[in-house]
């Protein structure tokens, strides 16, 4: 069939219906080897094609030449590109020169980004301009990147708001109470001009800034579509960009992405989300850029109480460098996050100087955090599992720590003196590891622990499996001093006990 629709298209029969049908033909990659092979060197019947008349024969053309991939096709293309009046061709143009090497032109394609930019379209040219637009910086991406800023806006009076576990913002709050700081439900908000002291505190989980003049969104419109030109209206409105361009180096654009918290049907999520994202990108010029997946900022959506949203900005420029060392992980690791709160909860049972083991040591992360909340003495790793102890090995030298990995199973485990703390992640009742062997380890970890245990030594002990430690637990060697929940919704819990015997 392909050497039928090129036979009829050199004959000038039907051209445009036979262009559209060969297109269709070599989508299949065997059928495009097929064209090629029928058309040899010979593609200047599509070169001339470029200047038919009819525009839609035009745009076939640049389509077919692309999935073609030739590239003695590009000058061609761009010189069809350059002197093409109808908008709706010339993103044809640019798609099948994403196929090719067009580094050649790249300062072209910047020179007319920057033009469409700043050209006020009118509303029935807005589609294809805009079309055009995203294509051009696509192209333009795909070889420099997306430019990436540093921040610089850590002595800038801001609003922030950390994201906390629930049930303990006060641990966050008494770290932050002088940056005017105030308890709400999901963690802790502050205005501050010394973010820099702020960014090291180890257990909120996000860092989100509060414009001052649009700290809410309000939805009125019923319909997905006006809410999303609602929505992009007050973000465009706010001081978002000055807000961007006064915290860090560099000019835009900026890339982001929109993220909405909201329960909705997935489709008019996806309109809500790609409507508000093109409007800002339209709007602003281009000084904002919408990018799924490489984004520097993240405009966040929260549904409140009111049916508006809240209005939070995420920051990818600040690095964050309190859990940098964390570069393996295994599907059993305490999140770095939680072990650094386990260890503000446990502060008032921790000495310094104390020899620590961690028998069910995985990574390393609850030990290393253990080192990092206040000096100790020697630091003692065990795990039966040997790619974990590998993890746990590496981490630690990027944490620049000091810990004694022993890649052997606890119960087999012997040392020449006691230690002052048992500090682990209790392994957990998942996967391939059913509740009778969960609890036979819980039953041998009580006997074991209390082999390498000095009297009055401190448990500091996660789990997952609540029941399971309370039915096991030996009252007789050991007492409970505390018990937190750490989330209901996962069954996370800290148990802080104390040998008695």
């Amino acid at each position: 069939m392909v050497r039928e629709y090129l036979e009829k298209i050199k004959e000038n029969i039907e051209v445009r219906k036979n262009l559209i049908d060969l297109k269709a033909a070599i989508a299949d990659r065997t059928k495009k080897h097929a064209l090629l092979y029928a058309l040899g060197n010979e593609l200047d019947i599509f070169y001339k094609l470029l200047e038919a008349e009819d525009p839609k024969i035009r745009k076939n053309t640049a389509q077919i030449l692309g999935k073609i991939g030739v590239k003695e096709s590009l000058d061609y293309l761009y010189q069809a590109y350059e002197r093409e009046d109808k908008l709706f061709v010339r993103g044809s143009y640019l798609t099948a020169m994403k196929e090719l090497d067009y580094r050649k032109y790249l300062e072209k394609f910047k020179e007319r980004l920057d033009r469409l930019q700043s050209y006020e379209a009118r509303e029935e040219e807005k589609k294809h301009v805009n079309q055009e637009i995203k294509l051009l910086r696509e192209l333009v991406i795909a070889i420099e990147g997306i430019k990436s800023h540093t921040f610089i806006g850590y002595d800038k009076v801001t609003k922030i708001i950390l994201l906390t576990n629930r049930n303990y913002q006060n641990i966050t709050y008494e770290q932050m109470k002088s940056h005017r700081a105030k308890i709400f439900g999901a963690g802790v908000m502050a205005r501050t001009s010394e973010l820099k002291e702020i960014i090291p505190i180890r257990t909120y989980t996000q860092l989100l800034f509060v414009l001052d003049d649009k700290s809410v969104l309000e939805v009125h419109a019923e319909k997905v579509k006006e809410q999303a030109i609602e929505i992009a209206n007050q973000i465009i409105e706010s001081s978002l960009l000055v807000f961007l361009k006064e915290r860090h180096k560099g000019n835009a654009p900026f890339s982001f992405r929109i993220e909405c918290k909201r329960a909705m049907d997935r489709k008019e999520k996806s309109i809500l989300t790609k409507t508000i994202a093109q409007l800002l990108e339209e709007r602003t010029k281009g000084a904002l850029v919408n990018s799924t997946s490489h984004y520097e900022v993240e405009l966040r959506l929260i549904p409140n109480k009111e049916g508006n949203y809240n209005f939070l900005i995420k920051l990818f420029t600040i690095p964050d460098e309190r859990f940098s060392y964390r570069r393996n992980a295994i599907a059993t690791s305490i999140r770095p996050v939680n072990a650094a709160l386990v260890m503000e909860l446990a502060k008032d049972y921790l000495t310094e100087g104390a020899q620590v083991l961690d028998p069910f040591c995985g990574v390393g992360t609850m030990l290393i955090e253990r080192g990092k909340f206040k000096p100790t003495g020697d630091l003692y790793g065990i795990d039966i599992y040997g790619k974990g102890i590998e993890a746990a090995r590496e981490n630690t030298i990027l944490a620049n720590m000091r810990v004694n990995y022993i890649n052997r199973d606890f119960f087999d485990f012997t040392h020449d003196y006691l230690f002052d703390e048992l500090i682990t992640n209790m392994p957990r009742f998942m996967g391939q590891k059913d509740k009778k062997e969960i609890t036979y380890i819980y039953k041998q970890f009580w006997k074991k622990a209390k082999e390498h245990l000095k009297i009055n030594s401190i448990l500091i002990l996660f789990t997952y499996d609540r029941d399971i430690f309370k039915q096991t637990f030996h009252k007789e060697w050991y007492t409970i001093l505390e018990e937190f929940e750490i989330s209901r919704k996962e069954g996370a819990y800290l148990f802080i006990c104390r040998r008695i015997d």
